[in-house]
């Protein structure tokens, strides 16, 4: 059973990575930074430019982070603060549907995140590998 829960969690990180990166991706190339910044002005989004730069960036990076299992709880936490920059500023005015534009999808986004960054990574994560290279070399010398 280890096995698939390794496997299990490597999916997940591999399906909420591609989300991420085709949304930092239609905003770098498709829409258009300035163009979002733009959006994120009609939004009263506080420093609209930056802010877009910073989604843009985060859920791309992120993604591939996601995906490899790199900083998992520092990607996860950060495209949860994303998320819910998303919900605050665009969806919660629209209730909960996704279908009339509410929260449900960013909010299903933050769950996912939850479930992935904040548990025992695997055998499929980098931080796993990471981690246990740093702490053999941290680790006390034995007399």
């Amino acid at each position: 059973m280890a096995g698939f829960n390794h496997l299990a969690q490597f999916v997940a990180r591999a399906i909420l990575g591609v989300i991420f990166i085709a949304h930092g991706w239609q905003k770098l190339t498709d829409t258009g930074v300035d163009n979002v910044a733009t959006w994120f002005k009609s939004l009263d989004i506080p420093l609209p430019t930056f802010s877009a730069y910073l989604a843009t960036w985060a859920e791309l990076i992120g993604g591939v982070c996601l995906i490899i299992g790199l900083l998992l709880p520092l990607v996860s936490l950060v495209l949860i603060v994303d998320m819910i920059g998303a919900i605050y500023y665009v969806h919660g005015d629209h209730g909960f549907w996704a279908t009339d534009g509410g929260y449900e999808w960013p909010l299903a986004l933050i769950a996912g995140l939850l479930a992935v960054g904040f548990v025992p990574h695997g055998i499929s994560a980098a931080d796993t590998y990471i981690l246990k290279r740093r702490n053999r070399d941290t680790a006390a010398p034995t007399p």
